[in-house]
């Protein structure tokens, strides 16, 4: 008679082999997932990298933009301060060519025009020189 409290070995090695197979093979999906895991971490990685590089690109360009609009308002200022010192030396010259007409020497007074009619005709000069092709301006203009 055989004993009920007793394990056939043969049986107990057949459950314990495919325990193992079992555990092996949980192993294996187990080792897959990490290894997907991993890649995406790899990928997560690289891809904040990137983004880490964009962003201190962004705020570079971000600085030097604030920077550059920091020193537009002294040069509008300035500019202004130009604007109105031109207004003046023009304002000048054009009392000074008046007057010239009005008081100075034959020889000029023919030669001299108000200085707003002289600005206008310039840029009348100008705008038809852009249109005819002039001849460069000769060196006795730039002794003056």
């Amino acid at each position: 008679m055989v004993n009920a409290a007793t394990v056939n070995p043969n049986v107990l090695l057949e459950l314990i082999s495919i325990y193992r197979d079992w555990q092996e093979g949980k192993v294996q999906q187990i080792s897959i997932k990490q290894e997907e895991i991993e890649n995406k971490i790899e990928v997560a990685d690289a891809l904040a990298i990137k983004l880490l590089q964009r962003l201190n690109y962004s705020v570079s360009a971000m600085q030097t933009s604030s920077q550059h609009l920091s020193e537009v308002h002294s040069l509008q200022v300035e500019i202004g301060e130009l604007k109105g010192r031109l207004t003046e030396v023009m304002s000048n010259c054009d009392a000074l060519c008046k007057r010239i007409a009005a008081e100075g020497p034959e020889s000029l007074r023919s030669s001299v025009k108000p200085f707003a009619t002289a600005a206008v005709d310039s840029e009348i000069r100008s705008s038809s020189s852009s249109v005819l092709k002039s001849n460069p301006p000769s060196n006795e203009a730039k002794a003056d």
